[in-house]
């Protein structure tokens, strides 16, 4: 034991306290937090806590408990305390955990577990050693105390357990121990000992993988054990085995999918959802795709089983079950936390090497514009959120076998389809309503993966789905606009005049009735699909606005505050989709009186304004010169947020002590004032130039935010006034290209590479907008140029900054071409690299406009580049007749100039190329 010992007064300050602490009373609550966050300051703290729930037997075991698990919040203290406090912190853990008392050694359990993490084992061997040695008790309850502690210090840090101790590897000794518990007369002792091994599963240790095969045959042996904790534990091992070391699975595929079918219908829900876990992992796999081909016979039927609501989930849904909830508030609890991201820059890329090949669908952010995938994998990856609003909150059987035949849909489509279409069928016109749900859930997951596969048979689908929404089970109902809301973009082709009629406009209007559905659980679902339905539709809305917005605007008054939430996305996302069409004055008479009176009931600092600036940013987008009349109160009201959340941000600088404002106001009004300016630009020059404190001086602060968001949406303005209002941006742009050439880093850190690629897209927007040989501008070239080109050849930037960095850098050499073209060799292969998949627009032209003057001011610079150089031109589809003529004029003087020369160097380029330079420029 250490030598160290409590002063009486500190250990009846620090026992007061806890003793306290068991009062109701809010006022005493409060000052016994700050008591205790004061003690923390004191090096002993810990030591006293220890104390307490360790010697003091008079003291009553909930005070002594109290201590325990203070002590555990404030583990990471040991860190620094003197030795002989971590000392004799440590014994007293291990003395309170040979307790008697079933609450004290519980607390000292979990105090266990922090320590061993915040220290490590191997700084702490003589309690690991301790738990190996309580296996062994006589004492069952000792035993299954001490397994407890090791089963979550495994699962909690499995890689700090796997370490070497002074040439000996503890796991060398306890992998083997906890194998022989596999067979021990205790139910829990065997499932401690199974999870405790599959936790290193994982991390691919060695001490485990040398028993492989042992234990592998203990999961045999303990698969058809009586104990449901224990079978969970199984499968749950083999679900790791399969994800980590597949090979040791296959040999025994057909006994161990024999038996996880069957685990899958385990009466218990936890032992399914280990075991329908499998199929989701095996299904994610794409190189285990041929294993599991030839099971999908008995796998897809079993995971549609599954699909069925069970007892608990209807008990948890009651309420939402309800058939007419629409008048009842929410509970603030069921309102799920909302993350903003701003908007970003980026641009949309051909699919394929032909002319006109479809690109991917791109992802799409709050404002329409493309959000690109730094890390494009091609394999498939189920969203979990795709499924968890649809079911309960909680990750369960139902949802996870969904999610399982969703992935299952990709890899296998019309295999899928072919064993499920018999069985679907049963469902979808079963009398049992909880069986028709199902097959309506089923068909939804699959819609991604077997969309061609199903098309056939969609005529007849989606009627039944939209007769579907008449019926009388909210949640059936529920789940037919989410599976609608899956097929949307089959509804929405323009393919003709009758699959408008017999398809996409009953989908309209029976969405559009569910939106104002009496029960709440619909409205969220109707909202939801039609919002998917807006933004497959796009342009093809138009007609219809009328009918939507007054049934929209309905909405406004019947929604309680969760899917009011929705509402303002549903409207924000319509308006991305019409564009203009909004324009119309009978349409901002209809839309805007709601917008404008949730606007006026809402406090600057309620978080219900921020979904409600991100919803106006694209209706003034959208409506454009129409939303004039609205534009004063907005703006105010936007510049006033700014400069408070920057004022907070500025007290919370000079007073870390103080809650860290939130950001997300600033960036929605940030972002808020981008729409205004695309939608208006200089109409707003009364209300930029008169603004208090100036708009211009507050976004030359946001530049410097230390949060990357706000920098992201500060960047996004700055283009954005270059584009719409540059006269009155320009007196400010000496401060802000300051920021600007800042932010322009080679390896930005992660989260700020949207500000970083924002900042690279605003310089070639401002070089624009000054003009040919500007003497203001040129004083900025040679250090934008300095910091642009290393970020377009270095190989680790992400391929948003590369073409964002050589955008602008053709956009600068369009304006200075003298100062940029001695630079060409250095990047001009680069430069073709980063932007030949660009799909044709206004920015790629005004970029090539540049490159093609770069290569008249200085023509030996493309040199070393012309295979890229013309592998880029022939990838346009429908340049501007002026970069077509600038192409002509350029590959005309580069043949003329050697035409043997020329001659030789296009035989070398691929056919492709040469065909297209022959046919288009005759060269």
């Amino acid at each position: 034991m250490s030598s160290w010992t409590p002063q009486p007064a500190g250990l009846q300050e620090i026992l007061q306290t806890i003793h306290e602490s068991t009062t109701p009373n809010p006022t005493i609550q409060r000052n016994i937090t700050e008591k205790l966050n004061q003690f923390t300051r004191e090096p002993e703290y810990i030591a006293y806590l220890a104390y307490i729930l360790s010697a003091m037997a008079d003291e009553e075991d909930r005070i002594r408990t109290i201590a325990g698990y203070l002590l555990k919040n404030n583990a990471r203290l040991i860190l620094g305390a003197p030795i002989e406090v971590a000392e004799y912190v440590k014994s007293a853990v291990l003395t309170a955990f040979g307790n008697t008392s079933v609450m004290i050694r519980n607390a000292a359990s979990q105090d266990i577990v922090a320590f061993l993490g915040v220290l490590e084992p191997r700084n702490w061997p003589e309690c690991l050693q301790d738990l190996f040695l309580a296996l062994d008790s006589p004492d069952l309850d000792r035993q299954e105390a001490a397994f407890n502690a090791l089963e979550k210090a495994c699962e909690d840090y499995p890689r700090k357990m796997d370490v070497d101790i002074n040439g000996t590897r503890p796991l060398d000794f306890m992998i083997p121990k906890f194998l022989s518990l596999t067979e021990h007369a205790s139910a829990k002792m065997r499932a401690h000992a199974i999870a405790c091994l599959s936790f290193f599963v994982p991390i691919n240790c060695q001490s485990l993988y040398v028993h492989i095969d042992t234990f592998i045959a203990c999961l045999f042996k303990r698969a058809s054990d009586d104990d449901p904790s224990v079978r969970r534990h199984v499968c749950q091992a083999l679900v790791l085995l399969l994800a980590a070391r597949p090979e040791k699975l296959m040999p025994e595929m057909s006994n161990v999918a024999q038996y996880m079918l069957y685990s899958t219908k385990d009466k218990h829900e936890n032992v399914a959802l280990e075991a329908c876990e499998f199929w989701l992992t095996f299904a994610e796999d794409q190189e285990l795709a041929p294993y599991l081909q030839p099971l999908l016979d008995q796998v897809a039927p079993t995971l549609l089983d599954c699909m069925i609501y069970g007892e608990d989930d209807l008990l948890w849904l009651e309420a939402d079950a309800a058939e007419d909830n629409a008048a009842v508030p929410d509970k603030e609890s069921d309102i799920k936390p909302r993350h903003y991201s701003g908007k970003s820059h980026g641009y949309d890329r051909d699919g394929g090497p032909e002319e006109g090949a479809e690109a991917p669908k791109q992802k799409i952010g709050a404002y329409g514009q493309e959000l690109l995938d730094e890390e494009e994998d091609d394999d498939y990856d189920y969203d979990e959120d795709e499924f968890a609003d649809e079911m309960t909150t909680e990750w369960n059987l139902r949802k996870c076998a969904a999610a399982a035949l969703d992935v299952l849909a990709v890899r296998f489509s019309g295999d899928l389809l072919r064993v499920l279409l018999g069985p679907l069928k049963e469902k979808l016109w079963s009398t049992d309503w909880l069986q028709r749900e199902s097959g309506i859930l089923a068909l939804g997951a699959m819609a991604e993966g077997c969309l061609d596969a199903i098309e056939p048979h969609l005529p007849t689908l989606v009627p039944y789905l939209i007769n579907t929404l008449n019926d009388p089970k909210p949640l059936v109902r529920s789940i037919t606009c989410w599976t609608l809301g899956r097929y949307a973009s089959w509804c929405t082709q323009p393919k003709s005049e009758e699959h408008k009629n017999q398809y996409f406009i009953p989908t309209m209007e029976g969405l559009l009735r569910m939106v104002l559905d009496n029960n709440k659980r619909v409205q969220e679902a109707g909202c939801s699909a039609f919002a998917t339905l807006e933004e497959d539709a796009g342009p093809e809305l138009a007609p219809y606005l009328e009918p939507v917005l007054r049934n929209l605007v309905i909405a406004f008054d019947k929604y309680q505050h969760k899917n009011m939430l929705i509402l303002y996305d549903a409207v924000g996302t319509l308006a991305d989709a019409v564009g203009r069409a909004l324009q119309n004055p009978l349409y901002v008479d209809i839309l805007m009186p709601p917008l404008t009176n949730r606007w006026s009931k809402l406090k600057d600092d309620d978080e219900d304004l921020i979904p409600l600036l991100e919803c106006l940013a694209s209706v003034t987008i959208a409506m454009g010169p129409a939303f004039l009349p609205y534009a004063g109160p907005v703006f105010d009201r936007c510049n006033s947020i700014i400069h408070q959340a920057l004022l907070q941000y500025q007290q919370f600088q000079q007073n870390p002590d103080l809650e860290e404002p939130d950001k997300h106001f600033l960036v929605v009004a940030l972002d808020l004032l981008s729409g205004l300016i695309q939608g208006l630009g200089m109409a707003l020059e009364p209300l930029i130039v008169n603004s208090q404190p100036n708009l211009l001086q507050l976004v030359t602060v946001c530049l410097k935010h230390p949060h990357a968001a706000v920098r992201q949406s500060a960047y996004a303005l700055v283009g954005d006034l270059a584009m719409g209002c540059f006269p009155i941006l320009r007196p400010a742009m000496s401060g802000i290209m300051q920021e600007l050439i800042q932010q322009l880093e080679t390896e930005p850190k992660f989260e700020f590479v949207s500000a970083a690629n924002n900042a690279a897209w605003s310089v070639g927007e401002v070089a624009l907008r000054y003009g040919r040989d500007e003497p203001e501008f040129h004083q900025w070239v040679p250090e934008l140029i300095r910091r642009l080109i290393p970020i377009l050849l270095h190989p680790k930037a992400p391929r948003s900054l590369h073409e964002n960095a050589a955008v602008s850098i053709g956009r600068i050499g369009l304006m200075h071409p003298a100062l940029v073209a001695p630079h060409l060799p250095e990047f001009a292969q680069a430069w073709c690299q980063a932007l030949y998949e660009i799909r044709d627009n206004e920015e790629k032209d005004s970029a090539f406009r540049g490159l093609c003057t770069l290569v008249q001011t200085n023509p030996a610079g493309m040199a070393k580049s012309m295979l890229w150089f013309c592998n880029s031109i022939i990838r346009w589809n429908q340049p501007s007749p002026e970069l077509n003529n600038m192409f002509q004029t350029l590959l005309q003087g580069f043949k003329q100039h050697d035409e043997r020369g020329w001659r030789e160097q296009i035989a070398s380029f691929p056919p492709v190329i040469q065909e297209r330079l022959a046919a288009r420029y005759g060269v």
